[in-house]
């Protein structure tokens, strides 16, 4: 069965443009545009899908914001992989902005989706078709987002950019000691710093795991589960992770609803445009617009022939 391919645009954008160097005739930087587009060629050739989306970042959740307000304040800036003499110092977010358009414009020239939805976190809308909208299908997330381990399945795995392999069920459950359905649960008590949430002190995933070895399973625990046993061992064991995970019970309920890739956070009108924009007929390979926007950016060294061979490839499987 042929699967569908669904990038997570701004975080695999993002690691293309602080670590490609490339720059274009006019001295540009454009790594983030090129390393992109011969990543997805690559991604397209090793897993020959039926469709592919590209998924951009909406402005963020309102939603969460409104739960925790401090959601999302703790990320760190990107370290970029070059080095420029202070009088040759660019405007960074400038460019940054400036490659994201022209990538936008280089996909729309194929049969690649583009979903963008106001308001909108990529992970509600990739939660939204791996579990919603593509449920009956196979499904390749790409990302280095951790988040979405929660969806890993028999049906759906992720391709690491930063692993460069495939994560599936067996995988996350030897790198945390946590089965892949639970592990949205676990992380309600171990937190996201990344994300700016705190955990429940001195709670990591392997105590977690080794208190509760119904985390391993395959069977679905909640937070509520978690909590109620907690509350059971308190009296019988001198543990302290037991007391903490009590203490902590209000933060991971509310963490789940922060955390949980479900639908909790989209709006009806949102869910309605991520359907909408999914089923959009996609562009019909538009090779020469492609290469008139190369040229007009001074983009040399872009392998346009065997870009457009794998592009072709998704065509002949729709």
């Amino acid at each position: 069965m042929s699967e569908v391919l669904i990038v997570d645009g701004l975080n695999v954008f993002m690691r293309h443009f602080a670590a490609n160097p490339t720059t274009s005739e006019n001295g540009e930087h454009v790594g983030g545009v090129v390393g992109f587009l011969r990543g997805l060629r690559h991604l397209i050739d090793l897993t020959c899908p039926k469709e592919v989306f590209v998924i951009w970042e909406g402005g963020g959740s309102l939603r969460r914001r409104a739960i925790d307000s401090n959601y999302k304040n703790g990320r760190r800036p990107v370290k970029l992989n070059r080095w420029y003499d202070n009088e040759d110092m660019p405007n960074t977010v400038e460019n940054r902005n400036y490659q994201i358009n022209l990538l936008i414009q280089f996909l729309r020239k194929g049969p690649v989706g583009q979903i963008y939805v106001s308001d909108c976190e990529a992970d509600d809308v990739i939660g939204y078709l791996s579990n919603y909208a593509y449920h009956k299908d196979e499904i390749i997330i790409v990302s280095s987002d951790k988040d979405y381990y929660q969806l890993v399945s028999d049906r759906v795995r992720i391709w690491s950019p930063g692993q460069k392999k495939f994560v599936t069920p067996p995988i996350v459950l030897e790198k945390f000691g946590i089965s892949a359905n639970n592990f949205c649960v676990a992380r309600c008590f171990c937190g996201d710093t990344s994300d700016g949430i705190s955990g429940a002190k001195g709670v990591g995933f392997r105590t977690l795991a080794k208190r509760f070895p119904q985390l391993t399973l395959t069977e679905s625990q909640s937070v509520d589960d978690i909590i109620n046993g907690a509350v059971k061992k308190c009296n019988d064991s001198k543990l302290k992770i037991y007391k903490s995970i009590v203490e902590y019970a209000d933060n991971a309920r509310r963490n789940w609803k922060l955390m949980y890739l479900g639908t909790g956070n989209l709006a009806a009108t949102q869910i309605r445009q991520i359907e909408s924009q999914s089923n959009n007929k996609k562009a019909f390979p538009d090779k020469l617009g492609f290469m008139r926007l190369l040229a007009l950016h001074q983009i040399n060294n872009f392998d346009v022939n065997g870009y457009y061979m794998s592009l072709n490839s998704i065509k002949h499987h729709s």
